[in-house]
């Protein structure tokens, strides 16, 4: 058996060879957190093994987060230090690659007024549209991992102590990203070709619309002319293969904006910039959120929906069968790159365009035209469950099941 190095070896070379899929002479910049400086060393060796030529670093701390929410002047969240968006912007533009380190703490902001959290969100979103922006049209290479915490741990086994949390949870993740398979890299060719084949068949019956239902959901989405699904990973612009999320369950599309009617309930916590969001759900009509309810967190939802004109509306419908592997675990990861994978989602505001023929490169005017929705934002919520059916509605208006109590139906 694999000691635990040596599996860590493998989820570092996982994240460079299939998450963002690094190249000869290629640039990688990596976000992290200073607590894991060790697996970010072990990145950074893949990497130029595997020919990077330059690896940068973007260091982040969440105590350092929080000292400033506590203690800044609310001034300082209508800013950000544009040397940095500038830089974004001019290595995605060299075709750089981009791999997000993350280290969740559900509760990290959650004595924080949210309007303050909602100032600061605004305020990168819309200095890192540009960026963003390469990354939502596929334009260069970017994935996310996640790297435990002890908080992190405690939140999902919290009847554990520190040290078997933590260790439990790095179990956990090895397992549901494949890391502790004799060879991660084989085992995950082999579930794309899973994902893309259940994206082919989709994508062959076409659907017009679907129709959601299930506890407290009764929903139609509509899907824009010249859509399509993905799975099982994505092309950037130079036709190099990579996967934005390891782990990742779903196939994945964009709805038409103004396609989406009636009413969705949420089946997993939501975390939102270290504010816990619970039991809520939504109401559209003609793709606008016209109600919303939340039984915790309604401020941090209100000021998420009330983002700009296009959090109001959808920008992703995600297909994640009950059993998947991150579903059966029967865990809440309080984490959004998990909880999604368990569970059928949909995601407010921003759409990806490289789910629609052509879309990438399209102007943003010709994207609204075909109703991609534009926004600030794009955060998935949980709407997946044992009890969920869905039934597809052909260009001919027969009706068939595409999901059966929370499974493929074909």
């Amino acid at each position: 058996m694999a000691t635990f190095d040596e599996t860590l070896e493998k989820y570092a070379e996982l994240a460079v060879k299939n998450g963002v899929n690094i190249q000869e002479g290629q640039t990688l910049l990596v976000h992290a957190p200073i607590s894991a400086v060790e697996f970010a060393r072990k990145v950074a060796e893949k990497a130029y093994k595997a020919g990077a030529k330059h690896v940068y670093f973007d260091w982040d701390d969440d105590i350092l987060k929080l000292t400033k929410f506590k203690y800044a002047p609310d001034q300082a969240f209508e800013e950000v230090p544009m040397w940095k968006v500038k830089g974004l912007e001019e290595m995605a533009a060299n075709g750089a690659a981009f791999l997000s380190i993350r280290t969740p703490d559900p509760d990290l902001l959650k004595d924080i007024d949210p309007e303050k959290v909602a100032t600061a969100n605004k305020a990168s979103s819309k200095a890192m549209e540009t960026y963003k922006e390469y990354r939502m049209s596929n334009k260069v290479s970017w994935s996310i991992v996640t790297f435990p915490t002890e908080k992190w741990a405690k939140r999902v086994f919290p009847d554990l102590d520190s040290e078997e949390a933590v260790e439990k949870l790095w179990s956990t993740i090895f397992q549901m990203t494949r890391a502790d398979r004799e060879d991660p890299v084989a085992a995950w060719e082999q579930h794309q070709k899973q994902l893309k084949e259940k994206a082919r068949y989709l994508n062959e019956k076409n659907y017009k619309k679907m129709h959601y239902r299930g506890p407290g959901t009764d929903l139609t989405i509509e899907f824009p002319e010249g859509y399509f699904w993905v799975g099982g990973g994505a092309k950037n612009q130079t036709g190099t293969d990579f996967i934005p999320n390891i782990p990742t369950e779903e196939v994945f599309t964009l709805p038409l904006k103004t396609g989406v009617n009636g009413t969705v309930r949420s089946t997993k916590p939501l975390n939102y910039s270290g504010t816990l969001i619970n039991n809520f759900s939504f109401t559209f009509e003609e793709g606008r959120i016209v109600d919303f309810q939340a039984e915790e967190g309604y401020d941090t939802l209100k000021s998420l929906i009330e983002s700009d004109e296009g959090s109001h509306y959808l920008g992703e419908v995600a297909l994640v069968p009950d059993s998947s592997p991150i579903s059966q675990s029967g865990l809440i990861f309080f984490n959004t790159l998990y909880d999604e994978n368990a569970s059928c989602h949909l995601a407010i505001g921003r759409a990806y365009p490289s789910c629609l023929e052509g879309g990438s490169e399209m102007s943003r005017e010709e994207q609204e035209r075909h109703g991609v929705n534009k926004s600030l934002v794009h955060v998935d919520f949980m709407i997946g469950s044992a009890e969920l059916d869905i039934d597809g509605e052909t260009q001919d208006g027969e009706t068939e099941p595409v999901f059966r109590m929370g499974n493929w139906a074909f």
